[in-house]
């Protein structure tokens, strides 16, 4: 297959690089420098699994995608970005799947946009950061993607899914994806940004029985909105949170892509994450005071982030 995959950084990055051992993958990421690395020596993917070096094409200028033409284009940027880049890469998308596998809402909704295109949301329990020009990390590995179709047939994503399988990457195209989409919305809803709050450090998710009943008051409340949404979830979507309490599995290093942002003074996902369930909640009137103090202090904590990065950026410079 020829797929396009939009955004190469952190778990973008760890998908480009699978899916280059059996596919044609063309990248797209605006970050020029990271762009420029892959371009010279490849992408290189360590952590979790096998390390790897992988050689695709990849560039940070729209217009030399405007005559190509893709089999499929997974987006992988943050969520705030999807609707722009599916608008500057225009007719490159021509013809080809659109595939979200982003944290958050309005993701396909966003690419429904584009007339007459085949669209798929889903998700992956896989997740990587990005490190720095030409390098990612494999963070957790080996976990199912599942996708299924928003507009057009389900027979349509089986190639896709048959090239993610090919790629190690086990994977299940679903009729109705939204169990398995809003079960990892609502872990990234609650895990995230109390990941945030907490400087990145995973441990004080677990090991403060504060935090604990926070992060059990925010479920709560996350899966009453699903629920009042008329959502259902395919997996319980704490479970991964309940085996680590019960020591079933270790407390790993990660605590969230919204700490990675945080920590560079990046913008979050805030918004199409907890803000998501902070506005349904409203809408419908079902109370999620837990959700909206934890957004509240996620927004405060995304500017000073991004104040002090600018001002340790100006002292450098």
């Amino acid at each position: 297959m020829r797929i396009l995959v939009i955004g190469c950084g952190a778990i973008g990055g760890v998908l480009a690089a699978s899916l280059a051992l059996v596919a044609t993958v063309t990248g797209f990421d605006t970050n020029h420098a990271h762009a420029e690395a892959i371009r010279r020596e490849g992408l290189s993917v360590t952590g979790a699994g096998e390390p790897l070096v992988s050689r695709f094409e990849v560039t940070d200028d729209t217009a030399a995608l405007a005559a190509r033409r893709f089999d499929a284009a997974i987006f992988l940027v943050k969520s705030s970005a999807t609707a722009a880049a599916a608008a500057a890469l225009g007719s490159a998308l021509d013809g080809a799947v659109l595939l979200t596998l982003q944290n958050g809402m309005g993701n396909a909704e966003a690419l429904e946009r584009v007339p007459g295109a085949t669209v798929a949301r889903g998700v992956t329990m896989n997740a990587g950061r990005y490190v720095g020009p030409g390098h990612v990390e494999r963070l957790i590995h080996g976990q199912p993607t599942w996708f299924g179709p928003v507009r057009g047939t389900l027979e349509a994503l089986a190639p896709l899914g048959e090239t993610f399988r090919a790629a190690g990457l086990p994977t299940e195209v679903l009729a109705d994806p939204m169990g398995a989409v809003w079960a990892k919305f609502v872990f990234n809803a609650v895990m995230n940004p109390v990941g945030a709050l907490l400087l990145g450090v995973n441990a004080a998710r677990y090991e403060v029985a504060a935090v604990r009943d926070l992060i059990d008051e925010m479920a709560a409340e996350c899966a009453a909105v699903v629920h009042a949404l008329g959502g259902h979830f395919a997996f319980e979507p704490m479970e991964f949170v309940h085996k680590v309490r019960s020591r079933a599995v270790p407390i790993s290093r990660h605590a969230g892509s919204m700490a990675l942002d945080i920590s560079r003074g990046a913008p979050t996902e805030i918004e199409e994450l907890t803000g998501h369930v902070v506005r349904e909640g409203e809408r419908l009137g079902v109370p999620v005071p837990a959700c909206r103090t934890v957004y509240r202090l996620v927004k405060g904590l995304e500017l000073a982030a991004s104040r002090r990065a600018t001002e340790q950026g100006e002292k450098r410079a």
